[in-house]
């Protein structure tokens, strides 16, 4: 699991003493994010699978969706250095409207014929609940 290994610990709200739950150490960069490595699993993905593209999409779907990909896990990187929950939910918000543009894109090009993109849409399902979830963790804390 790397260095933010995941232990389980019994926590006393609301909780019997018998029920665990999972707690990570906290992150020390973008990194140790299990929501960017998600998000930069889906970017590979995508690089391979454009790779395969019509040349005459290079400046058109290619280059769509790649930078769409890449913009999820930016936006996470950029929003882990964020002070305020207000500006880090926000950026996490623009990563969540770069995935959803992604399964645009990934439907598009499964229509067209130019891949078959089950594989990257499991990715990215997966890249999607990660970011949901962060994003609920960070608005139901206590940070400022």
């Amino acid at each position: 699991m790397g260095k933010s290994q995941a232990r389980i610990q019994k926590r006393g709200r609301g909780l019997t003493a018998h029920t665990p739950y999972l707690e990570r150490e906290p992150a020390k960069t973008f990194r140790d994010l299990v929501t960017w490595q998600r998000a930069h699993q889906f970017a590979l993905s995508v690089y391979q699978l454009t790779a395969g593209f019509p040349k005459h999409e290079l400046f058109g779907l290619t280059s769509q969706l790649r930078r769409a990909a890449v913009s999820i896990a930016a936006n996470v990187a950029e929003g882990f250095k964020r002070r305020g929950r207000g500006d880090k939910v926000r950026f996490l918000n623009i990563a969540q409207s770069s995935l959803e543009e992604c399964r645009y894109y990934l439907i598009l090009s499964q229509d067209l014929g130019y891949a078959e993109t089950a594989s990257a849409m499991d990715v990215l399902e997966e890249a999607s609940r990660c970011l949901e979830a962060y994003v609920k963790r960070i608005l139901n804390s206590e940070f400022a």
